[in-house]
Parts: structure tokens; sequence; C-alpha cells
């Protein structure tokens, strides 16, 4: 499009402070962010950030260079992000035995005094839902406009190449792509459970992958589903997903509800996700005898609070640990990506819900700071969003 100099003066008047100061044309709601902020990523004047941890325990926001768009890339703008509250906090607090005895995986184990190195800065976030904005000249089954979504951390732009991109469905929300990798863990460790008809099952841990389990528990074809976990807002919504009897562990002693609610026999599989020994406590007084007990979770606290008294001695029970990224899956067949696609069908058939999941929800501008009150008040919400047009 060809300007006369008198227009083009108009316009580069217009222009100038948005390109000086343009965060705080940003703020101002008189403003379309999204037009600006399109225009400053076109025009080169906008630096794009992330969110980072700069060392442990701490979060900023971290300017980073676009690089130019290769041949088979696309570029996408953010709208939503979310984050992975246990094994992304983990590695944000820098306090577990992954930091000070590294995990071999040629000797599976941890090597002691051996510590991880160059841990930060480190990028944070699990999961985006972006526009695409740019494509490179041989892409040619993405469009720019198109929605994508996808693996990757809090940032304000994505670039990837084209076979990584993965667009995003009419008419499934955000919050339901989001969930998908908290489903897709949850998936793993119920086909683990061997969960069948008729099973009574408990779910300790309301995080994101125990309100998947407490739903995939029901699909697999338990009759009876309990789920146990003190903060109120996520027995709240185990309720509006379907479970039958919504525990507080600090109010109740759950093993004994749970078997005066069973006619004494307990459930036929406890699904522990919290990483609480706790919880892994609870769970093994709840569970019937030869009954199983599986565990998602890493568990990093000194476990001073698991008891491996009568009811694990005399009940004979069978403890599983579950992880959907240590591949072969026990069944043959099935494999992370497998499992992923599962969960992610279900998600968008509907049979999953993910509604009141991602809370709180932020702006980005707001998210380092909410990252720090989770990690440190996980009471305050269930799973960290963020809203990048707020």
């Amino acid at each position: 499009m060809n300007f006369s100099h008198r227009h083009k003066h108009k316009i580069d008047c217009f222009c100038a402070p948005i390109v000086l100061a343009p965060r705080l044309f940003l703020s101002y709601p008189i403003f379309n962010r999204e037009i600006v902020l399109h225009f400053l990523l076109l025009t080169g004047e906008f630096m794009p950030r992330e969110l980072i941890a700069d060392r442990p325990g701490h979060t900023t926001l971290r300017e980073y260079d676009e690089e130019p768009l290769k041949r088979d890339q696309v570029r996408a703008k953010s709208l939503f992000s979310a984050v992975k509250h246990g094994t992304e906090f983990r590695g944000f607090q820098a306090n577990t035995l992954d930091a000070s005895d590294i995990f071999s995986w040629e000797w599976r184990m941890h090597l002691r005094g051996q510590k991880q190195k160059d841990a930060f800065p480190k990028r944070l976030g699990n999961m985006y839902v972006a526009d695409v904005t740019d494509v490179g000249q041989d892409v040619s089954n993405i469009r720019v406009g198109e929605r994508i979504f996808g693996h990757g951390p809090v940032r304000e732009t994505h670039t990837l190449s084209e076979d990584r991109v993965e667009k995003s469905p009419d008419g499934v929300s955000w919050q339901a792509l989001m969930a998908t990798d908290p489903a897709g863990v949850a998936l793993g460790g119920v086909r683990d459970a061997n969960i069948r008809i008729g099973d009574r099952v408990a779910v300790f841990g309301l995080g994101a992958i125990g309100l998947m389990t407490v739903q995939l528990a029901r699909i697999a074809g338990a009759r009876w589903v309990a789920a146990i976990d003190p903060i109120e807002k996520r027995c709240l919504i185990s309720e509006a997903y379907g479970a039958d009897l919504v525990l507080d562990p600090r109010e109740a002693d759950v093993g004994l509800v749970i078997k005066q609610a069973t006619a004494k026999l307990g459930v036929d599989v406890s699904m522990e996700t919290s990483g609480s020994s706790a919880a892994m406590t609870d769970a093994l007084r709840s569970t019937r005898y030869q009954g199983t007990v599986v565990s998602t979770a890493y568990y990093n606290a000194p476990m001073q609070n698991l008891h491996l008294t009568g009811e694990w001695h005399r009940n004979r029970i069978r403890i599983i640990s579950v992880r959907s990224d240590s591949e072969p899956w026990l069944d043959y067949g099935w494999d992370k990506k497998r499992g992923n696609k599962e969960a992610y069908d279900l998600l968008v058939d509907g049979r999953l819900n993910a509604e009141g999941l991602i809370d709180p929800i932020v702006p980005f501008n707001r998210v380092a700071e909410a990252y720090i009150q989770m990690n440190e008040h996980p009471d305050t919400g269930i799973k960290l969003g963020v809203d990048h047009s707020l």
C-alpha cells in the first residue's frame, strides 16, 4: 500500500508514542490491545516476554528475541496458558533429590552427591492456546488466523515447526485443552489400576490430576467413587464431577469412614495423586484386603506420616507406581502418545469435564506473582491459568 507523505506523517505521529512506550499503551483500555501488540510485533519494536525462574523460588518476566521465521515454521501469539503444579514446582523450588542427587536414566537411580548443573534460569509453564500470526513459505496446512494449542512455556509468542502444530478443534473451551496434560497422566494411572465394572475407588488429592482421575475412574466402570482433599473448592468441584463421597482428611478418619460406607470391606482401588505421606497412609487404611493402591505422585517431603503398620502388613495390599512419561506402559500397544490422544478425545467429546479446573486465571502481567502465590499457598486454587488478553 502506498501512502502520501502527508498520510505517512500522520501514521508516524500516531505510532511514535506507541513505539516509545509500548507497555504503557497496552495498559490503557481505550487502545485495542490485540491491534497494538500485533503492530509492535510486526515492527520489531516490542520485545515479547516469558515466565522464568531466575533462581530457586523466584519468578520474573524476561524479554526474549524472536529468531527469523524458518521456512517450515509457524509463529503464534498466545491467548491462554497454564502451568503444571507438581512437576514444575519441584523444579522451581530446586529442593528435591533431582537437584541435590541427579537422577541417572542410565542407572535409573539417584546418584548421591551429584548436583544438578545450570538449572537456572528455566522457563515455566505447561500448555498454551495461541493464534497463528505468521507462517514460513513451506508451511502448507496451517494458515494465519488459525488457532493452535500444545505443550510449551508461559510466553507471549510461540514458534515451532509445522509438524509439531496441533489445531484447536471448534467448540472446545481453552480450559478443556489445558486439561489434556493432567488428563493424560490420570488416564495412565487408571489404566494401570485396572479399574473394572463395579469397583469402588477412592481418589486422594484433588488437584488437576486427581479431579481428572475422579471422572476417569467412573468412565472405566467404577460403581462408587470417594474423593479426599483438605481444600474446600477442590472438594466442591469433585462433587460436580461425580464423586459419591467427599471427605476432608482434617475432619474425618478417612479410612474408617470409607470402611463404614463399604460394609467394612474398603475400596478395591485407591488412587494417590497428592504426594502426601499422610494421604498414602489413609489410602492404605481405606483399601480392602488384597486391594490396590496406585500412586501417580513424587514424594518430596519427609515421609513422617507414612505408617507401614497393620493395614500394610496384614492386608497384602499391592502398590503400583505410575508415571505416564515412563515408557513402555504396562499394556502392550499403549504409550504416552496414545494415552494423551485418548484423554484429548474424551475432553473433546465432552465425556471429561474441565469446567472450574483452571483456577485462578490471571493476566500475563501478574503471572510471576501468582506463580509464587500458588506455590506457597496451594489452597488458593487448582491449576494456575493465564489469560493473555487481560
